[in-house]
C-alpha cells in the first residue's frame, strides 16, 4: 500500500457542492454541514491505518472546532466492492461505535472526491465562512502511527485560526495516507 501526499492548498478554491446520504440513508448537504465560521471536509475511510492512527485525535478535534463555529463532515469514496471494510454498514458502526460528532457520507459514485481532488485518506479540506480553501494540510505529525501525545495540533490550529481572521497559514503540510481506491 503506497503512500500518497495531496497537492499544497489552492488558496480561495470554493468548496465544491454535493449531497451525499450517510450509512443510514440521511441526505446531507453543503449547507447542511457547514457551521457559521467554516467547514473542514474530510476524505477518510475505516480500512486505511492512517486514519485508524488519528481518528481518536479528528474526533477530538472536531468536537472541540464546532465551538469555534467550525462544520466537519467526513466523506468516504472508496470502491466498496473492493474494499468491503469501507461498506455503509461497516461504517455506520464505526460512526456509531466512535461517535462521530460529524456526518459520515458515502460518495458511491465518487464525483465528489473528483470534485475536491481528493487523493487519499486522510485528505483534509478547510474552508472559511465563505467557503474558500485555506487548508489543505494534516492533522498532525502521525503516519501509520499516532504522532507522539504533545505533538502540534496542525489542523485544530489552522481551522481555529480560520474561524477567527478567515484565513489559513502560509506554511502547510500535507497530509499522508492510502491512495482512494477507484473504480475501474
Amino acid at each position: 500500500m503506497a503512500a500518497l501526499n495531496p497537492p499544497v492548498c489552492d488558496f480561495g478554491q470554493p468548496a465544491s457542492d454535493f449531497a451525499l446520504p450517510d450509512a443510514a440513508g440521511r441526505q446531507y448537504t453543503l449547507a447542511d454541514c457547514r457551521g457559521p465560521n467554516g467547514l473542514l471536509v474530510m476524505f477518510i475511510c475505516n480500512h486505511c491505518p492512517y486514519v485508524q492512527a488519528i481518528i481518536d485525535r479528528l474526533i477530538r478535534d472536531c468536537r472541540e472546532l464546532a465551538g469555534y463555529g467550525i462544520g466537519s463532515v467526513a466523506i468516504m469514496s472508496n470502491d466498496i466492492a473492493a474494499y468491503p471494510a469501507d461498506s455503509p454498514a461497516e461504517m455506520r458502526r464505526w460512526a456509531e461505535e466512535l461517535d462521530f460528532p460529524f456526518p459520515y457520507l458515502v460518495d458511491a459514485s465518487q464525483q465528489v472526491a473528483r470534485a475536491y481532488g481528493a487523493v487519499c485518506t486522510p485528505d483534509f479540506f478547510g474552508y472559511n465562512a465563505d467557503l474558500r480553501l485555506q487548508y489543505r494540510g494534516r492533522l498532525d505529525a502521525s503516519g501509520r502511527a499516532p504522532a507522539a501525545v504533545d505533538a502540534r495540533r496542525e489542523l485544530f490550529e489552522a481551522m481555529r485560526d480560520i474561524a477567527v481572521s478567515g484565513r489559513g497559514p502560509a506554511m502547510q503540510k500535507a497530509s499522508i495516507g492510502c491512495s482512494i481506491k477507484w473504480r475501474e
